[in-house]
């Protein structure tokens, strides 16, 4: 039987923790499925590992948003919106401003 899509990438990961792709797509992997708490624990170790994915910080602010969690998410998007300001990327920045400005 071939593996699923979550065990490639969480084996990929396993074989290299740095791998900054395979951790983010684990990490979409668990939020598409609903696993929120093991999607938030993938971003975070993405962005304590790479500080600029910018798109991690998106990401995490919207499961904290399905959880309910409002004011984690408003504290990973405002730490996004630094990420996206020092890797000089506008459009992540809108994004997670948007987003922040639905959540107030």
């Amino acid at each position: 039987m071939a593996a699923s899509k979550l065990e490639q990438l969480a084996g990929m990961v396993e074989q290299n923790p740095g791998n900054v792709l395979a951790r983010y797509g684990l990490a979409m992997e668990y939020a598409t499925q609903g696993a929120h708490a093991e999607a938030v624990e993938n971003f975070r170790a993405l962005m304590a590992a790479s500080p600029n994915y910018v798109a991690a910080y998106y990401q995490a602010g919207r499961v904290f948003q399905k959880m309910g969690d409002v004011a984690q998410a408003r504290a990973v998007l405002e730490q996004g919106v630094e990420a996206s300001i020092r890797a000089g990327d506008s459009h992540a920045r809108g994004e997670m401003e948007a987003l922040l400005a639905e959540l107030r």
